[in-house]
């Protein structure tokens, strides 16, 4: 990932209309862009036969790893689909909002773990207030780093991307933390 990014790739987010997700995805990785959907696999019962079916977990969101010019490209190109994530720049612009490696390696970690009982967070759903500032030392979750909040009564790892999304692990027992100064 560093590598990627000493050569100009950063991660991008896309808000994508018409839930059509996966196939802004299978356009993007025709083209030879990296994609990343965060999704759970649920079983589907259809006429007697279940199979497991890919479900987004943030409705309507995708990330996409490319160079800036590549990604101001992608949204040109999905204009009636789907609107890429900016910022205000100090000359008044808006230029696509990269996302720092750190941030969505984390992200990708905990939303890729496949553990059950993650609940997640777009970027409408709630302000993501800075709490504790903690990283996992143990677990499933090892490594990923966040705040922790109070989320339905219960003490939770929230690891986010600011201004996008979050997503909130189940319960880590107090011995798996450690304090980020």
């Amino acid at each position: 990932m560093v590598e990627a990014e000493n050569h100009g790739l950063h991660w991008y987010a896309l808000k994508v209309f018409y839930n059509k997700v996966f196939a802004v995805e299978e356009e993007l990785t025709a083209d030879g862009t990296e994609c990343y959907v965060p999704v759970e696999e649920t079983v589907v019962e259809r006429g007697g036969q279940r199979r497991k079916v890919r479900r987004p977990v943030i409705n309507s969101l995708m990330f996409f790893r490319a160079a800036e010019e590549r990604a101001v490209a992608v949204q040109r190109q999905l204009t009636d689909r789907a609107i890429l994530y900016t910022r205000h720049c100090d000359d008044g612009r808006r230029r696509p909002y990269a996302i720092p490696a750190r941030e969505m390696n984390v992200f990708m970690l905990v939303a890729s773990s496949g553990e059950t009982g993650l609940e997640y967070f777009g970027d409408e759903d709630r302000k993501f207030a800075e709490g504790q500032r903690v990283r996992v030392t143990d677990g499933p979750f090892r490594g990923a780093e966040g705040s922790i909040q109070r989320i339905h009564g219960d003490r939770r790892l929230l690891v986010s991307i600011r201004g996008i999304c979050a997503v909130a692990t189940t319960y880590i027992p107090k011995a798996f933390l450690e304090e980020i100064n």
